[in-house]
């Protein structure tokens, strides 16, 4: 009997420090550890899912999308869950259009989370979805496309995976466009189901971008460069289509072409709109400036004469004409239209050295025009304490110094609307704010500019470097350009920039045309190269923008 009572007391005793244990255990996990054990429950029971903002669009003068973003789904895998890799490899890859090893790899990486594809359209992720794969799920995202095509695309610029802005536009104006990305938290059930989705912060979308661009005109613009392209083979070329009343840009086009949602197939080179990022020597369309200071400071009239020997000695510089001559006797506007260097370098030496470097700096050259665009390359002009013996030999028939080609249009717009020198307009509205119009300031006087346009018409009559081009019904007025390409210390002889740059009607202007082609293969003047192309330009643009014939 006693025996019996002592097994019962040791088994009470037993239960009874069991009991307490356990008591013990329950109150060091509440009491203790209960804050942060709970704090883990709730983390392994809920997720932090981004949600971006959509991008702003980028649009043309009329509203229509250029580059705009849509919601689209990052496709993942968590590897160990992954049931027969292969198979779903083969059929995640028949839908997202990839090579099936390259999907096989990331499903079997040794890790817990693996990209599978990212920005796909919502039509292939709901595919993906019904399939219902084992250790495959998806995540919010966005995707840049492309409404119209390749049109303008150096320009746009490029948008990388993380929705950041690569290149052109789309870096310039990252801030504005890109917006805010917000939180949701998605909590689970015991089985990793999702039972309740919760805003932690809401994604604000950027802002809208309306340019100055027109479709119609870059299109034909970049059409016009293609086939300039496919003709002669340059390093690249690029054409800007302008309104000189408003410097409003109404195409900038690129050649060689990319796909900006492909960058992986472009050249970086290919990636920079040459239009604010090219640099060269611009040759004889410099030319134009050079009489312009001359005229403002009374130097010259247009009908002022000068007798030009065959070649002119500056220093160290022999300067000649394109084609061997004798000793004429040219007008101011025959230098103009014949492109004569002996004529122009002439008169440079006679407007003097501190007056030239003054006017270089006051038609913009030497920094950025301050075009809505970035990166925009400042060009290379000489100080003045800079200058050598030869200098005023180079300078005023456009060698020794460097700019690029919107400088150029710039400074030539000036000359087309009576003497104001504008920055050049490519944005025209930041959301619903219009962003204001530049007033620019006074160059040259109203008078000079309709005496230089006058000039310039000769230089597309008989007997000037681009009489071949016309525009029925429109008067034409601009300036050829072939420059031989500057590179280590001297000038190639076999590498040219051919350009030119126009306007018209000649004395009302309406629109204005620069084209620069970079080291054209089997032609490369100016007047062959690049003259044509402005000239099938105008003859589309001008009776697309209603301009009455004269």
């Amino acid at each position: 009997m006693r025996t019996i009572e002592r097994r019962i007391g040791l088994l009470f005793a037993g239960f009874l420090l069991c009991f307490l244990v356990i008591a013990g255990r329950a109150f060091w996990l509440q009491g203790v550890q209960g804050a942060k054990l709970a704090s883990e429950a709730a983390y392994q029971q809920t997720d932090l899912v981004t949600v971006p903002g959509l991008r702003g669009s980028l649009l043309d003068r009329f509203g229509n999308p250029l580059a705009v973003s849509e919601d689209a789904k990052t496709i993942y895998a968590t590897p160990y869950q992954v049931r027969q890799p292969r198979q779903t490899a083969a059929k995640l890859a028949a839908i997202l259009g990839l090579e099936e090893g390259d999907v096989l790899k990331s499903l079997t990486e040794d890790s817990g989370f693996a990209y599978v594809a990212r920005k796909v359209d919502l039509p292939s992720a709901a595919r993906v979805a019904r399939l219902e794969l084992a250790g495959v799920g998806e995540l919010p995202d966005s995707r840049r496309t492309y409404p119209q095509g390749e049109l303008a695309a150096q320009t746009i610029g490029a948008v990388g995976d993380e929705g950041q802005g690569l290149t052109g536009l789309e870096k310039g104006q990252n801030p504005v466009l890109r917006g805010s990305d917000g939180e949701r938290r998605v909590v689970n059930d015991a089985l990793g189901e999702p039972i309740r989705l919760e805003t932690v912060s809401e994604a604000s979308d950027g802002e809208d971008l309306r340019l100055t661009l027109d479709p119609a005109i870059e299109k034909k613009t970049e059409e016009v460069l293609g086939e300039v392209g496919e003709t002669y083979a340059p390093k690249g070329a690029t054409a800007i289509v302008m309104d000189p009343r408003s410097s409003q840009l109404l195409a900038i086009a690129n050649w060689p072409p990319v796909d900006p949602s492909d960058l992986g197939s472009a050249e970086p080179e290919d990636l920079i709109d040459r239009a604010t990022g090219f640099t060269f020597e611009p040759g004889s369309t410099f030319k134009a400036f050079t009489v312009s200071a001359a005229l403002e400071e009374g130097q010259v009239r247009p009908d002022t004469t000068f007798t030009l020997p065959p070649q002119l000695h500056v220093a160290d510089r022999i300067i000649e004409d394109a084609e061997a001559r004798p000793t004429v006797t040219l007008s101011v506007s025959e230098i103009l239209a014949h492109s004569s260097n002996v004529g122009a370098a002439t008169i440079g030496l006679q407007l003097g050295s501190e007056k030239f470097s003054r006017w270089i700096k006051r038609f913009g050259f030497g920094r950025p025009t301050g075009v809505q665009f970035p990166a925009e390359e400042r060009g290379i002009v000489p100080a003045l304490d800079e200058y050598s013996g030869s200098t005023m030999g180079n300078l005023p028939i456009g060698q020794g110094l460097a700019v690029t080609p919107m400088q150029m249009a710039a400074g030539y717009a000036a000359i087309a609307n009576g003497g104001i020198l504008r920055r050049p307009r490519l944005i025209e509205r930041i959301g619903d704010e219009a962003v204001p119009q530049p007033r620019g300031r006074r160059v040259i006087d109203a008078t000079v500019a309709e005496q230089v346009r006058t000039m310039l018409e000769g230089v597309l009559e008989a007997g000037g470097t681009a009489s071949a081009v016309s525009v029925p019904g429109y008067t034409l007025a601009g300036k050829t350009g072939t420059a031989e390409v500057a590179e280590n210390g001297t000038y190639s002889e076999t590498k040219y920039v051919a350009s030119f740059i126009g306007f018209a009607p000649a004395q009302d202007p309406r629109l204005l045309v620069a084209v620069t082609v970079d080291q054209p293969q089997g032609d490369i003047y100016g007047g062959s190269v690049a003259a044509p192309a402005f000239g099938r330009i105008a003859a589309f643009a001008l009776p697309y923008l209603g301009v009455p014939q004269e």
